[in-house]
Formats: structure tokens, C-alpha cells, sequence
């Protein structure tokens, strides 16, 4: 029998505290602290069994739903296996409350959570209050400790070609010695492993250098920190707990674009980590030459250092990527096909391969079935809808630039000589056939261009496919690779 409505009012919350706990083990407890602790049961669908969180910003809500989202599911379904998907976003307090209302929850058989162990009262213990301290140096003292999650080590890092150099570098930077370079600046798209490779960096010379201090942020908690302590009229604890650190890690430095005040600071703590000797890494979606609306002078004090791409994995990586986790899960048993089925189809980026095999993985331990071509493609029926389609106006203006031997930056200049103009309309073409972008959407990725100019650069692709083989050629080439 199910049981009354009134009943769930407690199995949601109590199925969200179990849910926390798996996840601050699972994701470790310096991520869950940094984006999930904030998260709140926000609503639940009933017809769809949608789980709803929401969280206080929207980038914390998009970096959660990009890199969290199989984790987030995954916890929930080990708690409450009729779950079929789970949701972020920005909370809106004044007409989202922080709790559903429990009336609305109508389940069916079969899809309540399960029961939940029943923890054992813990004996009080007479403690002597001791006053704590609400000193901001103090504070940010203890949210520096046990920062690097162990599991982004160099040991389980996989190198091939597309992140070789990248690796080498940060093997250097850890290794404490004499540099050559400083920063050492790392780019490359969403989850192909700079972070993994910051964290890396930062175990490796902390195990080296005991004594030393290392510290690690993402871009928006550089801006964060700084503007509250302007706010609370202390910027000099904020600038001495960078500045002195002797190893400083900014993750995502993108993030700063057109924030002039965070940019001025953020110059400024560059210059003092550097002119010290001490070491900088910072990270980004793209090589400082593509950054937009950064200042100048820091594009330049970037591109001083080393700059090392991560590219995205080739087959061979990501066949490495997944035989080296397996290697982890000695109680899996994954048929070779499945291994080279997951390395080809799924290749849009590390993470989203891992989550994958995760996936895979638990929900077979789940359900007690064995891991085949069907249960695969059961499993991952979204995401391999989604990796086919995907084709992003990132993706066509790299190929076209490959093709064409020219460089990214040129995609976005204002130069219009036809050996860059001719590329630029192919690339404007092959987005507005292989995307769902809009037209203004279009042109703002190729250096803020109207919606016009896209509409020009198609009509006279279009022309010329027609009347020079040539261009038809490339055109054709271009859109074959993307379809294979």
C-alpha cells in the first residue's frame, strides 16, 4: 500500500540529507563544500519524477548542471531509484520556496524511496563552549586547508598526444626546482583536464614542499572574496593570503571578462606572485589571444609564461581514459566491444566520458543486469543522441582554421583580406548548416559581427559552391568530417 501523502513530507528531506552524504563522498568534501552544500530541495514533479534544486547564483547553477549532473542523478537514484532526472537552478526567493509543498506529490507504486537506516541517538557530551573565531583571515585560513581533492593526481591523470605538453609542464611547475617559465598558463575546452591538472599540480608540490603554501580558486572566488573584502573594508588580509602564498592557482580566468575593478586586482596579485619568484598557474577556455574584454596588459603578462593547450582526447585517449578507470573497478565486467563502443561514440570531453562509464557502472550494479550492447545503449539513449548532434560554432571554427592554416584569433578579427575573409564566410556557412544558433547568435562568435554580415557570408558561400569547385570541396570536406 502506498503510503498517505502527508507521509513524504519526510522521505523527500530525509531522502535529500542521504542523497548529501553520498555526493560530499563521492565528489569529496572540498567540491561539495564549494557547490553543493548551497543546493535546496526546491520541487518535485510527481507526473515526470523531476527532482528540482536550487542554488543562490546562475553560474553556480550551470557549472553544477555541466559537471555535477550524472553525480547529482546517481546519488538520488541510490536513495530513490524512481527518480528520472534532476534539475539546477537560480532560486528565486520570492516566488520559489525553499521547501515544496508536499500536497502536490502523487507517486505511483514501486517508486517510493527506500527506507532509510535509522541512525542511533548520539549520547550528549558535556563540552566546554569555547568562543569561535569570526576573524576573516581566520576563516580563509580554514577554507585553504585539505583544498585538492586526491583523486585529481598525477597518477591517475592519462596523457596522449592531445594533453601531452600540458602534462609535462605541470609535472614541472610541481616539481619545486629552478622555472624557465612563470605563470604557466593552461587552456582547452570544458572537461578535458585542467582542472584535474591544477589539483595535481598543487598535491605534487605540497608533497614535495611541505612547508610551503599553495593555493587554489576559481576565478568567480578571486572576484568573490575580493569584493567582500572591499565591502568589509580589509583588502590588505585578502591581497597578503595571495600574495604570499608560494604557489597561486586562478581556475577559469574567462570568468573576469569585463569586471575592470577584479581585473585591476587581479594584475596587481600577477605581478607580486611573479616579480616574487613564486609560482602562478592559471587556466581558461581558450589561448589569451581569444580572451575578450580582458585587459591588455594582462593578456600580455599571460602569454609571458608558458602557454600549453589541452586538446580535446583522441580515440586512443579516451580508450586509455576508460581502460585506466575500469582498472579501479576490478568487480566490473566490461566486454572489450563496450570499451571501444564508449571510446568512439562518446567524445565531446573527458568528463562527460567518465560520467558516462559511471553511469554504466552503477546502473548495472543498480539493477543487477550485465553490461551489453543493449543495456548500454539503454542506458546512455541521451547521451548518445546528444554527442551525434552536438556541434558547437567552437568546434567549426577550429576545423576551419586547421583546414585552412590559419589561426583562431583570425575568426573574430577585423582584418579582410579574402585569405582570411573567404575561411571566416565558410566557418559563418557551416554554422548556420551544422548548428542551431541564430544568426545575431552566429556573428557574436565571430568577433561581434550583425546578424547581417552572417547573412552576406552564407548567400555567397552558397553562390560560390555553385560556380568554383574549389570552395564546394573544402565545404563538402568540412561537413563530412563533422558528420563522421
Amino acid at each position: 500500500m502506498q503510503p498517505p501523502l502527508q507521509d513524504w513530507a519526510s522521505l523527500l528531506p530525509a531522502a535529500w540529507s542521504e542523497a548529501r552524504q553520498i555526493l560530499r563522498k563521492k565528489c569529496g568534501s572540498r567540491t561539495f563544500e564549494s557547490w553543493l552544500k548551497s543546493l535546496m530541495l526546491a520541487d518535485f514533479d510527481s507526473q515526470k519524477k523531476i527532482i528540482r534544486l536550487a542554488c543562490p547564483s546562475e553560474f553556480m547553477a550551470n557549472w553544477i548542471s555541466s559537471h555535477l549532473s550524472d553525480e547529482l542523478l546517481l546519488a538520488w537514484r541510490t536513495v530513490w531509484p524512481g527518480i528520472a532526472e534532476v534539475k539546477v537552478s537560480v532560486r528565486n526567493p520570492e516566488s520559489q520556496p525553499l521547501l515544496l509543498d508536499v500536497t502536490e506529490i502523487e507517486l505511483p507504486l514501486g517508486d517510493q524511496p527506500r527506507p532509510l537506516p535509522k541512525k542511533p541517538a548520539k549520547k550528549k557530551q558535556s563540552v566546554p563552549a569555547t568562543p569561535k573565531s569570526t576573524s576573516p583571515e581566520k576563516k580563509a585560513e580554514d577554507e585553504d586547508q585539505n583544498q585538492f581533492e586526491e583523486r585529481y593526481n598525477f597518477d591517475n591523470f592519462v596523457v596522449g598526444k592531445a594533453n601531452d605538453l600540458a602534462y609535462r609542464a605541470a609535472c614541472t611547475f610541481a616539481e619545486g626546482g629552478k622555472l624557465d617559465f612563470n605563470p604557466l598558463f593552461l587552456y582547452g575546452g570544458t572537461g578535458l583536464g585542467k582542472t584535474h591538472l591544477m589539483h595535481a599540480v598543487g598535491i605534487e608540490y605540497l608533497k614535495r614542499h611541505p612547508n610551503s603554501t599553495a593555493l587554489y580558486m576559481s576565478a568567480e572566488k578571486f572576484m568573490y572574496d575580493f569584493v567582500a573584502s572591499m565591502r568589509a573594508k580589509d583588502t590588505h588580509s585578502f591581497k597578503a593570503r595571495l600574495r604570499s602564498a608560494d604557489l597561486l592557482m586562478i581556475d577559469d580566468v574567462q570568468f573576469i571578462a569585463g569586471k575592470d575593478s577584479t581585473q585591476e586586482e587581479f594584475f596587481h596579485t600577477m605581478n607580486e606572485v611573479i616579480t616574487a619568484g613564486r609560482r602562478l598557474v592559471i587556466s581558461a577556455d581558450r589561448s589569451p589571444q581569444d580572451l575578450e574584454r580582458i585587459e591588455s596588459r594582462i593578456l600580455s603578462r599571460l602569454s609571458w609564461g608558458l602557454v600549453a593547450d589541452v586538446n580535446p582526447a583522441d580515440f586512443e585517449l579516451r580508450l586509455n581514459i576508460i581502460l585506466k578507470k575500469l582498472e579501479a573497478m576490478p568487480q566490473v565486467s566490461m566486454p572489450e566491444d563496450i570499451v571501444f563502443f564508449l571510446a568512439k561514440r562518446i567524445c565531446t570531453n573527458v568528463r562527460e566520458l567518465e560520467g558516462a562509464l559511471n553511469r554504466v557502472v552503477a546502473y548495472a550494479t543498480l539493477s543487477n543486469r550485465p553490461i551489453n550492447m543493449d543495456f548500454v545503449t539503454e542506458t546512455l539513449a541521451d547521451l548518445l543522441r546528444t554527442t551525434q548532434q552536438r556541434v558547437t560554432v567552437e568546434d567549426i571554427q577550429k576545423r576551419v582554421c586547421d583546414h585552412y592554416h590559419l589561426k583562431l584569433a583570425d575568426m573574430s578579427s577585423k582584418r579582410r583580406d579574402r585569405v582570411i575573409a573567404r575561411p571566416r564566410q565558410v566557418a559563418m556557412y557551416l554554422s548556420k548548416q551544422l548548428t542551431s544558433r541564430s544568426l545575431p547568435e552566429i556573428g557574436q562568435r565571430f568577433g561581434g559581427r550583425d546578424h547581417t554580415t552572417v547573412i552576406h557570408a552564407i548567400r555567397q558561400i552558397e553562390k560560390l559552391r555553385i560556380t568554383d569547385e574549389d570552395v564546394d570541396s573544402d565545404v563538402r570536406l568540412l561537413m563530412r568530417q563533422f558528420e563522421g
